[in-house]
């Protein structure tokens, strides 16, 4: 009797642990941001979404800005993974609008987080804005967001995009990806694209673009071993790499060469031209 005893309170103990047990198991929300070391430059709320903006700058600039974005539930507080989204970047000028170049918008590794690149030209003032037209998908429904934006001019004022037009008649926009500058023999990457309309700006394949970096505080001197930039399918990029011997400020004078190797636009540096139509600017 003592042992069928012993056995059914042990038997009630068990029920009672595993009863305890199932109200706190289940799948926890997922709230933790792992995007937390960078700087959130926008959101946008609506649908019971927020859609969250970030990027390694603390706010957008002319030129090439990789972004990264996040959805929220408001209800929950999680994170939506394996989303599709797409945008759409506006500038409203006085009498027109145009957009800019852009790239898709990819699921990473985290799945919540997504990433792609926007190309401003230029920035916005009291007059002229930018707005950002977002749509995104998921659980079977589409949602549609937007907001005004403000993109400024890089603090350093430095040069690190070209807006122009080629000998062969068409628009171009070229900019420089952004790089931590050392002295060495930096990784130097830039993308460009065509202006077909006011909406759209495809990817230039298989052009070249020359360097020629040089100290116009220090003679106009250039450096050793630089390597023009020739296009990467893989990245979509333009890479080579830029010598820098000292630091301070450099103008990378630039020329951009179609397949045919006929110069569209830039200058070379002689003693007669100090420096080219289409450069960028680095200080460091």
């Amino acid at each position: 009797m003592k042992t069928l005893k012993t056995l059914i309170i042990l038997f009630a103990l068990s029920m009672g642990a595993t009863s305890c047990s199932d109200d706190t198991e289940g799948p926890m929300p997922v709230t933790e941001n792992p995007l937390e070391a960078y700087h959130l430059t926008n959101s946008f709320e609506g649908n019971g979404h927020m859609l969250e903006l970030y990027s390694e700058k603390e706010r957008l600039t002319t030129g090439y800005n990789e972004l990264y974005v996040q959805i929220k539930d408001l209800s929950t507080g999680t994170y939506i993974p394996n989303a599709s989204i797409t945008w759409n970047p506006m500038m409203h000028m006085i009498g027109m609008s145009h957009s800019c170049p852009k790239s898709d918008i990819t699921v990473t590794e985290k799945e919540t987080v997504y990433k792609g690149y926007l190309v401003f030209q230029m920035a916005s003032n009291a007059d002229e804005y930018w707005e950002l037209n977002l749509e995104y998908s998921f659980g079977g429904a589409t949602y549609t967001t937007s907001k005004r934006i403000e993109v400024k001019a890089p603090t350093d004022g430095n040069k690190t995009v070209n807006v122009f037009t080629g000998t062969d008649d068409k628009r171009y926009v070229l900019a420089m990806l952004p790089f931590a500058p050392k002295v060495a023999i930096n990784d130097f990457s830039a993308v460009l694209f065509e202006m077909e309309s006011m909406m759209s700006f495809p990817v230039v394949e298989d052009y070249t673009i020359t360097i020629d970096p040089r100290m116009p505080g220090m003679g106009n001197h250039s450096s050793p071993n630089n390597e023009n930039l020739t296009y990467d399918p893989d990245s979509g990029s333009y890479s080579g790499k830029l010598s820098l011997t000292m630091t301070g400020y450099w103008k990378i004078n630039l020329q951009l060469l179609n397949a045919s190797e006929d110069v569209l636009k830039g200058e070379m540096v002689t003693e007669g031209n100090e420096s080219s139509s289409l450069y960028f600017e680095i200080e460091f």
